[in-house]
Parts: structure tokens; sequence; C-alpha cells
């Protein structure tokens, strides 16, 4: 049978991977973001400029 201590450890070893994997999840949806924005800001400044250069 498991002792109580060996239980608290298996609960922190799930508590740390739990808040390593959402940190994962936030990480990764920051970077698509930044990429998304600057991604979108570039289309913007290139369409910009093509209406510029046609007037």
């Amino acid at each position: 049978m498991f002792e109580f201590q060996q239980y608290l450890g298996f609960l922190l070893f799930l508590t740390i991977l739990t808040m390593g994997f959402w940190l994962m999840i936030f990480l990764v949806n920051f970077v698509f973001y930044w990429v998304g924005g600057y991604l979108w800001n570039e289309y913007k400044e290139k369409r910009a400029n093509k209406e510029s250069l046609k007037q």
C-alpha cells in the first residue's frame, strides 16, 4: 500500500506536470498571437503601399 508521503509526492508531481502543461499552452498561444499580429500589420502596410502607388 502507498504511504501518505508517497501520496503527497504523487500529488506534487501531478501539480507540477499540470502547471507545466498549461504554461506551455499559454506560451504557444502567445507566440501565435504575436506572429499573427505581425503578419496582419505587414499585410495592412503592403495594402496601403499598393493603394498609395495607384493614386
